[in-house]
């Protein structure tokens, strides 16, 4: 395939999906090595963003998806009548922090971070989709885990986690094991 019509046909897909496509499945779609599909949507991006359209093609961890530019968010806004994101509240910002940074987390963990219940936050935070569910851990009770979502990477103008600032992180204790019926608490 020529790499014009190779972009033709990214630029086609991503903005028929209105969503992330991952770089596998536009290879796949285009019959073409992932290489050859990166270095197509790349460019094009790369035009987009100097020809400084009204659309761009951002790369979100291993796939890519066609957004508005950002200048052209009021105009956006104003035509769609659509609100602006949902603020977090203080309480739902550091429960996405933690997730972020220590994902996979349970809700334990996250409560056991910032010392208090975290239920309603991480509610909040599936409603808006900055996290979903990523499996259970394997002790009993088999609790959720959480992870942030590629909504997450968009909100905050991310491409990916490796991008999230440096920080301390803390040490947590294991969940302490409950005494069967019989043993002494030590």
């Amino acid at each position: 395939m020529e790499h014009e019509d190779l972009e033709r046909a990214i630029e086609a897909i991503l903005f028929a999906a209105g969503e992330r496509v991952e770089l596998s499945r536009l290879a796949f779609a285009a019959d073409v090595t992932p290489e050859e599909a990166e270095a197509a949507a790349n460019a094009l991006a790369d035009r987009y963003a100097f020809e400084r359209r009204g659309i761009r093609i951002l790369r979100l961890e291993d796939g890519y998806q066609m957004v508005s530019s950002g200048e052209m968010a009021d105009y956006v806004t104003k035509a769609l009548e659509t609100r602006k994101p949902p603020k977090l509240s203080s309480s739902q910002l550091e429960a996405l922090v933690i997730i972020a940074y220590y994902q996979p987390a349970t809700k334990a963990m996250v409560e056991q971070i910032r010392g208090v219940d975290s239920a309603y936050s991480i509610s909040a935070l599936l409603n808006k989709k900055l996290i979903e569910e990523a499996g259970r851990l394997n002790v009993p009770g088999r609790p959720i885990q959480y992870r942030t979502t590629p909504d997450f990477l968009r909100t905050f103008g991310l491409s990916s986690l490796e991008e999230l600032p440096e920080i301390e992180k803390i040490s947590f204790s294991e969940p302490e094991m409950i005494p069967q019926s019989g043993e002494e608490e030590h």
